[in-house]
């Protein structure tokens, strides 16, 4: 409970001036009920001839009821207007910190996401609405607070034995949700984490909808969905119920109190000592009386609710952030417009990569292969070279592993100077990542390459250089064509192009490309590699590559290899050396291996 305290805190004091107003309009929407009920009483003791009054007197009294009433709906619609500003940002600042703990993060974002993203959008949607709705729980209970406070000792003024018979069952139900906080915390969970494998299963049958076709798999699909749904359904009735018992106790409250003060109140009036005022003000002041217990019973139910929620959004946080990482306040901009952008890294010349004994296992990141064992490289500016090895070998987290996307250990040096966190330095400006598979966006093809940054006739030369400007004459609208969900609209070879040419245009000192020629034909690949290896010789384009291939055109025109074997490098120089001294190496380029299994079209099949 303590990180719910913290966080519930920390979303109170960002924008701590407009909680607090928000607050303060709030409570006269709980308060102002008391003077209706003060002029209710004396209009019916005036009626009913308890109290002598002229007619004018008790029309005057009835419109300043009617009165208060509209002033308490104008102050209820100015504090909705007013909160509904907090709210919206609260969500959005954790959203934001989330968000910004997944990219930037030291620790890699593989090794603390969900298994699928539907999962992470639940969390970022639902449970980041349990934790905001907590916080502002706590304006509706400082409200009903207040109110019961002062409509207590109006009643005690009038009738202290009845009042008490009002307000005991009430504190039963407070009790009542305290023993009843585990359960919901558990049930919730469950909840939610099973509504979250829905989500992630709804993304995944979409995102796979060509695969499942061509499997005749659909009955499948949808049993497995509807098999989810029965979990989810179970869960969500289960956390539904013990919430509604607590809200049937609380209703059972209130009609209890009720009761006890019609029969008390029934004497008390026959002794003259109760009027029809006095009932009609105890009435009143009930039904409001009763939105403390509900409030009480509210907030006993939901902290347990926010305590899973913000377990579930601490996990996807780095880590060497706690939870005070959710409401961090900067990089989220309210009240103004935000300022300029922080300058991109000026690149730091790249003249020497070095890696020593780097070694990682990969977990349950699903783009990696095999782990690596004590691995190095170097890699000279001006110099192509190229990872290559078996299925399975380790390339794709060796370079992983370099750019920081899963962890490591390791020693990596730039210009010799040691790289703490490559996932922090290893970032556009130095360094430009295209990879195994082109993760594309439902958006124009320049959306897709600039990702928001400016173009500068940055992607004109891109597009040049990954030998797109052929494709891009075909398109109805070029540049602006939507290219549909992580690139639907394009063949295989366009997407491995197109995410080329969105590293190109980065402008990075050192482009690392990860195996994107499997699905281009031989001239297609010619061209791409001799284009980009031009720019990288005339100081127009990167300053080294290094890129993970099997491909014979790649590794022909590599000035070195570095060759892996279950983890390990193996040999490491030029083709015609490693052909000399390297076993692996001759393997792999005699066709023994996974090196060549021939040449295939732009659309990625076999020709």
């Amino acid at each position: 409970m303590s990180r719910v305290r913290r966080v519930i805190g920390g979303l109170a004091r960002f924008d701590l001036r407009r909680f607090v107003i928000g607050g303060l309009l709030w409570l006269p929407v709980h308060v102002i009920p008391l003077a209706g009920g003060l002029l209710l009483q004396r209009v019916l003791d005036q009626i009913s001839g308890q109290r002598e009054a002229g007619l004018g007197a008790t029309l005057w009294l009835c419109a300043a009821f009617v009165g208060v009433e509209l002033v308490r709906g104008v102050v209820m619609m100015t504090a909705w207007t007013y909160g509904v500003y907090w709210w919206d940002a609260a969500a959005t600042l954790v959203r934001g910190n989330v968000l910004r703990s997944v990219l930037t993060g030291r620790e890699p974002a593989a090794a603390r996401l969900p298994d699928s993203s539907g999962e992470a959008v639940s969390r970022l949607r639902d449970d980041v609405s349990g934790v905001v709705d907590t916080t502002d729980e706590f304006v509706n209970l400082a409200g009903a607070l207040l109110f019961g406070v002062a409509a207590v000792w109006i009643m005690m003024s009038i009738d202290p034995v009845v009042t008490v018979v009002l307000v005991l069952p009430m504190l039963v139900i407070a009790v009542l949700s305290r023993l009843m906080q585990g359960l919901i915390r558990r049930l919730h969970g469950r909840a939610r984490e099973l509504g979250g494998a829905v989500t992630g299963f709804v993304g995944d049958v979409f995102t796979g909808v060509l695969a499942i076709k061509a499997a005749g798999a659909e009955g499948a699909a949808v049993e497995r969905l509807r098999e989810h749904n029965r979990r989810r359904r179970d869960a969500a009735v289960k956390d539904r119920l013990a919430t509604d018992m607590l809200d049937t106790a609380t209703g059972a409250t209130v009609e209890i109190s009720i009761g006890l003060m019609l029969l008390l109140s029934a004497a008390a009036m026959r002794r003259g000592d109760f009027t029809v005022g006095d009932l009609a003000l105890f009435t009143l002041y009930l039904s409001w009386l009763t939105e403390l217990p509900r409030a009480v019973g509210t907030l006993l139910a939901r902290l347990p609710q926010a305590a899973v929620a913000t377990e579930r959004l601490r996990r996807l946080l780095s880590a060497d952030e706690d939870v005070a990482g959710l409401t961090r306040t900067p990089g989220v901009w309210f009240h103004r417009e935000p300022p300029e952008p922080a300058p991109a890294p000026d690149g730091d010349r790249l003249e020497l990569l070095e890696v020593e004994g780097l070694t990682a296992r990969p977990g349950n990141d699903p783009l990696a292969d095999g782990g690596v064992t004590d691995a190095g490289l170097t890699v000279p500016r001006g110099s192509f070279t190229v990872v290559t090895g078996a299925v399975g070998a380790g390339k794709t987290t060796l370079v992983r592993a370099l750019l920081g996307l899963v962890p490591a250990t390791g020693t990596i040096r730039w210009n010799g100077r040691p790289v703490g966190e490559p996932g922090l330095f290893m970032v556009p400006g130095r360094v430009s990542y295209a990879g195994q598979v082109p993760r594309l966006f439902s958006a124009t093809l320049r959306e897709n390459l600039l990702l928001g940054a400016e173009d500068g006739g940055r992607v004109d030369r891109a597009l040049e250089r990954a030998v797109l400007e052929r494709d891009l004459a075909e398109m109805p609208d070029g540049l602006e064509t939507v290219i549909g969900t992580r690139g639907l609209r394009l063949s295989g070879g366009q997407a491995q192009r197109a995410a080329v040419a969105r590293a190109l245009a980065r402008d990075p000192q050192l482009l690392v490309v990860d195996d994107v020629s499997s699905a281009l034909d031989v001239a297609t690949e010619e061209l791409l590699w001799e284009r980009i290896a031009r720019a990288t010789r005339d100081g127009s384009g990167p300053a080294a590559l290094l890129v993970v291939s099997h491909r014979p055109a790649v590794l022909r025109r590599a000035d070195r290899i570095v060759v892996l074997d279950r983890g390990r490098v193996v040999g490491s120089g030029p083709l015609d050396e490693l052909l000399g001294s390297c076993p692996e190496m001759r393997r792999l380029w005699d066709g023994h291996g996974t090196l060549d299994a021939g040449p295939r079209t732009d659309a990625g099949h076999r020709a």
